[in-house]
């Protein structure tokens, strides 16, 4: 099972791609039956809440304020962070792992998930490579990482509080 990776600083486009790396073997240990599915559905959940939630109030303004991204690419992320963290939802609402219901919705979740790293990738941090400098990268990834920490040790990714992020995306 992959274990909740820390962030530790360096090139911000290398620590995000770091978790989305993890974020794509997490998916594949929840297609295997065999696998404590609930044991890696919640460090998902973790992972997968203190990144978006550290990439739009830490990494989005500064590379926008650098021209790297626009206001548009921003809300486009901003969106498909939602449309995840409400596929996430439905995932963790359904109490049997081992059910068809299970299967759909982690396929949902899934689907939400690799189109939005496929895009960040390709819109957002690919940019972000020639357009800020190496120092303002790596001073982001160590604010980045801790943003991160803070919102993993604050217990970002349990049930009640997916329900508020997502509740509060939706108002």
């Amino acid at each position: 099972m992959p274990k909740i990776l820390p962030a530790t600083g360096g090139d911000v486009v290398e620590v995000i791609l770091a978790d989305h790396r993890w974020f794509e073997e997490a998916l594949r240990e929840l297609r295997d039956v065999r696998g404590d599915r609930a044991a890696v559905l919640a460090d998902l959940a973790t992972v997968l809440i203190a990144h978006a939630e550290a990439e739009e109030s830490k990494v989005y303004p500064t590379l926008r304020r650098k021209d790297a991204i626009d206001a548009d690419e921003v809300e486009h992320s901003e969106h498909e962070h939602a449309e995840g963290n409400e596929a996430l939802l439905d995932l963790m609402e359904v109490a049997d792992t081992g059910s068809e219901e299970f299967s759909s919705k982690l396929h949902e979740l899934s689907e939400a998930l690799t189109h939005h790293l496929d895009e960040e990738e390709r819109d957002v941090l690919n940019p972000a490579r020639p357009d800020v400098t190496q120092d303002v990268r790596d001073k982001l990834g160590g604010t980045f990482a801790a943003e991160r920490a803070r919102l993993i040790d604050a217990g970002c990714g349990s049930i009640e509080n997916v329900r508020k992020v997502v509740a509060s995306e939706q108002s």
